[in-house]
């Protein structure tokens, strides 16, 4: 199974703020957090294990405009997709939002289906852009490059297809263990001619590409699959 991806929902309107926290957590598909501020978002994102794969914007804030702070967070290096929500379907300012830095823009009265919808075009479209660059322990992982770097010791590793495939699916999962069936589907389409060894096999070389000697494995063995060492990974 796949773990909910974090989501951070920035909204001064409180009762915004439910309907889009009711909306987005159905389906275990997003974990949702909020922030009722600019500076409620500032602490979040700079957390020390702060996580997050997309954001949520009102534009009317107690504490600031919007667009200025999609701009601030461009400058600040963050990249993952931001999705404006605003009451004003102007031209001017939608365009504003996007110039600020907003992959997408949607006007209130929202329709959660479609912020669903965008929300998962955006994803997919940064999970397999260049931009795309997931933090695993000491590790870099840029699945387009199919590279993993650890700065710490200035070491590279290219992946296969099968091992960048293979580790998406961990990361994703974050501690919950992913199944061989489910690695086996998702990464050979779980043909019959694709026999167990040959994922054990590919995640032996992953495992040696992992090592970490200082803080333990990485990628964990449990009963029926794999998954990242939260502990380490995070």
């Amino acid at each position: 199974m796949t773990a909910a991806r974090p989501l951070l929902i920035v909204e001064g309107d409180r009762a915004q703020q439910e309907i889009l926290v009711k909306g987005l957590s159905m389906d275990s598909e997003f974990e949702v957090h909020v922030a009722a501020s600019f500076s409620d978002a500032d602490a979040l994102l700079s957390a020390e294990d702060a996580r997050f794969d997309a954001v949520v914007l009102g534009l009317e804030m107690p504490d600031g405009n919007g667009h200025g702070y999609c701009a601030k967070l461009r400058r600040l290096g963050h990249k993952m997709p931001i999705i404006i929500l605003a009451a004003s379907s102007d031209e001017a300012d939608i365009v504003r939002g996007l110039d600020a830095g907003a992959n997408d823009y949607l006007t209130k009265p929202l329709r959660l289906n479609e912020l669903l919808a965008r929300l998962r075009a955006q994803l997919r479209s940064f999970d397999n852009s260049v931009a795309a660059v997931f933090t695993i322990g000491h590790y870099t992982f840029r699945p387009l490059a199919k590279l993993l770097q650890d700065p710490t010791r200035n070491r590279r590793f290219r992946l296969t297809d099968k091992e960048t495939a293979i580790l998406k699916l961990l990361y994703r999962a974050g501690a919950q263990s992913v199944t061989r069936p489910m690695l086996l589907e998702k990464v050979w389409g779980y043909s019959s001619a694709v026999e167990t060894h040959t994922l054990e096999t590919h995640i032996y070389r992953l495992r040696q590409k992992l090592a970490n000697p200082v803080d333990g494995p990485l990628l964990i063995t449990e009963a029926g699959g794999y998954r990242l060492n939260a502990a380490v990974a995070s």
